[in-house]
Parts: C-alpha cells; sequence; structure tokens
C-alpha cells in the first residue's frame, strides 16, 4: 500500500524533491508509437514548456528536469515561505496563469479582482500554489487531455501517482540534479549534456554559454522563485554532469579529473562513491536521501520505524573502498 502523500511531502512546508511521472504501462506516448508508426517525440516540448510556465505561478524553484519518452523528472525546491509574502493580488494573477479563461485582458483583470477580494479564495489558492502535490496536478493533467484529445481516445496518460524522494541535504540535491539531467544520457538517446533534447542541462548550458560573469556565479534555479546558490559554480557543476555522464555513456568508471575531484571534495563528498549515489535513483527503492541521521528524524517526525533510504545512506557513510 502507498504511503499517504503528506508522509513524504508535508503540504505548505518548504522542502527540496526529486519527482516523477510514467505514461501507463510506461507506454511511449511521448516517443515513437510502433503500432500507429508515429513519432510523438515533439511532446516532450508540450511537457518542458509546461514545467516552465508552471515554475513562474507556483511557489517553487526547478533545478533539473529531464522530459524523457514515456517519463519526466523534475528537481525543486518547494517554498511555502515565498507563498506567504505575496500580496492578495499577486496570489491571484498567478492562479489566472495557471486556470487561463479564454475572456479577454479586461474580463481576465475583473476575475483576478474578484479572487483578490475574497479572502476565502486567495487563502486556498494560496495553499495551492505551494503544494507539490497540486504542481504535479497542473504539469499532468492538461498534458493528458491535449495528448487524448489528439489521439481521439479518453482514460488514463499518466500513472495515477508521481513518485516523489525527498532530499534532506545538498549532497542529496546535487545527485538528484545530476541524475535528472544525464537521464537521456542513462536510456542511450544522447551522448552529451550539450544534446540533451528537453533537459534542463542543456537549458542551463545554453545560458551559460559565452556569459563568463553567469558561469562564475553560484548554481542556482533554472526557473521559478529565486533562491541563493548552491555550494559550487554553475561551470563545476555543468563539469561534474559532463564526467559523471561520460562514465555511463561508456559504462565504466574512469579516472575522475582533478577539478572534478576537488569539488566534490569541498563538498565534502566521497569521489569513489559518487557514482553510487547518482545512480541510486534508479536502481533503488528510495523514499528519501540524505544523512542517516537526517532520515532517522524524518521517521520520528513522520511516524515511522523506517524508511526506504536508510540502508543506502548506511552505505554512503562507510568509508571509501569498503563494500
Amino acid at each position: 500500500m502507498a504511503l499517504p502523500r503528506d508522509r513524504t511531502v508535508p503540504p505548505n512546508t518548504n522542502g527540496y524533491y526529486h519527482c516523477i511521472s510514467r505514461c501507463v504501462r510506461r507506454a511511449w506516448l511521448c516517443g515513437y508509437d510502433k503500432v500507429k508508426d508515429i513519432d510523438y517525440g515533439y511532446r516532450r516540448k508540450w511537457v518542458e514548456e509546461r514545467i516552465l510556465l508552471l515554475a513562474e505561478a507556483f511557489a517553487v524553484s526547478i533545478y533539473a528536469y529531464a522530459v524523457m519518452s514515456n517519463h519526466l523528472h523534475v528537481v525543486l525546491k518547494v517554498d511555502a515561505t515565498a507563498a506567504k509574502e505575496w500580496s492578495d493580488e499577486e496570489v491571484a494573477r498567478r492562479w489566472c496563469v495557471v486556470f487561463p479563461s479564454s475572456e479577454d485582458e479586461d474580463a481576465t483583470k475583473r476575475r483576478i479582482a474578484h479572487i483578490a477580494a475574497s479572502p476565502e479564495m486567495v487563502a486556498k489558492y494560496r495553499s495551492r500554489l505551494s503544494n507539490l502535490s497540486w504542481y504535479m496536478r497542473c504539469l499532468n493533467e492538461p498534458i493528458a487531455r491535449r495528448a487524448n484529445l489528439e489521439d481521439d481516445c479518453t482514460g488514463r496518460f499518466w500513472e495515477g501517482r508521481f513518485k516523489a524522494v525527498a532530499l534532506l541535504d545538498e549532497r542529496a540535491f546535487l545527485a538528484a540534479m545530476v541524475y535528472a539531467d544525464l537521464n537521456p544520457i542513462r536510456a542511450q538517446m544522447t551522448t552529451s549534456p550539450k544534446k540533451s533534447d528537453h533537459t534542463g542541462i542543456q537549458k542551463r548550458i545554453r545560458k551559460l554559454t559565452g556569459n563568463q560573469l553567469l558561469a562564475k556565479k553560484s548554481l542556482e534555479p533554472i526557473a521559478g522563485v529565486k533562491q541563493e546558490g548552491l555550494h559550487l559554480r554553475n561551470t563545476d557543476y555543468v563539469a561534474l554532469v559532463d564526467f559523471t555522464g561520460r562514465q555511463w555513456h561508456h559504462g565504466k568508471r574512469g579516472q575522475i579529473p582533478r577539478a572534478t575531484r576537488s569539488v566534490l571534495l569541498d563538498m565534502k563528498i566521497d569521489p569513489e562513491q559518487w557514482q553510487e549515489q547518482v545512480k541510486s535513483f534508479g536502481t533503488r527503492q528510495i523514499t528519501a536521501m540524505g544523512t542517516l541521521a537526517a532520515l532517522i528524524e524524518m521517521a520520528v517526525n513522520t511516524g515511522r520505524a523506517w524508511i526506504a533510504g536508510m540502508g543506502l545512506a548506511r552505505i554512503l557513510e562507510r568509508p571509501a573502498g569498503v563494500f
């Protein structure tokens, strides 16, 4: 039995998450349909555009994403604190971005004013705009309706529930970002991050190209609520993704470049265990990732004796080379 969502994702609370949604039966509903001999790859653009549009309305910060042929990854922060600071008019405006009407601009302004004048509606929409489940719902449902209309059919496009992994520290968050950004390479759809279409890393690289000032800044969200940068530079992150991707593509371990090793050690990440942590998102059933102490605290706070992810934490906290 699946756990209630709020056991992993407390509503209206700040938190970092890796979210995954899969098409029904893992069908290639965004890729090549061998039965119909039709390539639905263009639908990946629909999903990418929706991810970025909703980031400008919800209280979320998007750090990484990857739209695949039969599933999607989004690594983000839910920032409930930011939502509390919005004015009533801002809440109403953002809600109308998520659910626009077909009316003219004047009618939209009247609708915003109507919502802003109702404390009950403002409170309800403010809560929803800082809720991860609502973000994923507003991401997935319009895509499903659009695809079903195009296919002249009804029924599910996505599986009923999205998977959410709570990321309890910066190391776990960074590993989730790298995993999501490298998913096309892991699936052998491409050979380099720069060529990974419909991913956050490709968008990030394009922003950095020719911009030396931005390249040296701390790693920030791609879209959504602005946040303080993580403890590494944009160029260091791109190099880390590139290095990890090369190992995945060639299917074997390689020597870690000195610069990449330095980045990992500066963040107190053992270079020899880095691959194990990143790949764990695809090879292990985990509910949360972080230090063992953080996972124990989460278990206590949510009334559980054990959390899927504790085994991995124990492995990652062993001395290097001891497995």
